[in-house]
């Protein structure tokens, strides 16, 4: 969490920079191009790749608990002993 602000300043000089302008345009007309040519099937990526996160955040909520069996010693060590010096 503490690079996050050096990585936002040095992304805002990649969009800054006509070069790295025109290679996102392109990656994104290139994307679009693919969606177009492979529309069932990439509709049903997309989706998959979006709801992923969803997926896996409900899964790991919705989790069974699992109960760690108390230790059969902690009886004793809680218990004060009798004989006091």
């Amino acid at each position: 969490m503490t690079y996050i602000g050096v990585i936002l300043f040095i992304l805002i000089f990649v969009l800054i920079a006509p070069q790295s302008q025109k290679f996102l345009l392109g990656v994104a007309a290139s994307t679009g191009a693919f969606l177009t040519a492979w529309a069932p099937f990439s509709y049903l990526l997309v989706l998959i790749v979006l709801a992923a996160p969803f997926v896996g955040m409900y899964l790991v909520n919705n989790a069974p608990k699992t109960v760690v069996p108390e230790s059969p010693m902690a009886k004793y060590r809680n218990e004060v002993p009798l004989d006091e010096d």
